[in-house]
């Protein structure tokens, strides 16, 4: 599980427009229509292709717990693209994006500063360029890790330095022990 990743995936799901399928027969159906078969389907969920035959014809109904997991994970993956691009260019290029955070926040500072990090609950909108970041490293299949850092650089920018007016001499931000971190568009 990526916190991050997982964290821009679900802001951008904000913006779909209308629900997914609930039913694992239904869920089915619409994977067998965008992959075009049941083989390939059955493939990517690691079942029998009788089996997704089935769940089509509503004769299986209720499927095993992990295989609701990855059938649910996967619909969701794929559902409603052209809104999904819609939504992370917008960030990217007028919207940017909010970050909800509860995290142990230091920096790096000039002697005689205070720079222990401490736990700090911060809600910071971020500009465009860093959204934009954001999701290119994500879909670019960057580790959580880089996206981490990004946040932080974009924290280390808007929080600290105020976009330049203050804190000129502030050279990284360290963001770890995170509680929590939630997205917005």
């Amino acid at each position: 599980m990526t916190l991050f990743g997982d964290g821009l995936d679900a802001a951008v799901q904000k913006s779909f427009t209308r629900p997914a399928p609930k039913s694992a027969p239904a869920q089915m159906r619409y994977l067998v229509k965008q992959l075009k078969g049941t083989k390939p389907v059955a493939q990517m969920l690691r079942i029998s292709q009788r089996t997704v035959e089935r769940y089509v014809k509503d004769q299986i109904k209720k499927p095993r717990p992990q295989l609701a997991a990855r059938l649910e994970r996967e619909v969701t993956k794929r559902w409603q693209p052209q809104i999904r691009a819609r939504a992370r260019q917008q960030a990217a290029t007028t919207g940017g994006i909010v970050i909800d955070t509860r995290a142990r926040i230091g920096y790096t500072a000039p002697v005689g500063t205070t720079d222990d990090a401490r736990i700090r609950h911060l809600t910071v909108a971020l500009p465009p360029q860093y959204a934009a970041r954001l999701f290119d490293a994500q879909q670019a299949g960057a580790p959580d890790q880089q996206l981490q850092d990004i946040a932080a650089e974009g924290l280390k920018e808007i929080y600290f330095q105020d976009s330049g007016r203050r804190a000129g001499s502030l050279e990284e931000v360290r963001f770890t022990d995170i509680e929590h971190v939630e997205f917005d568009l």
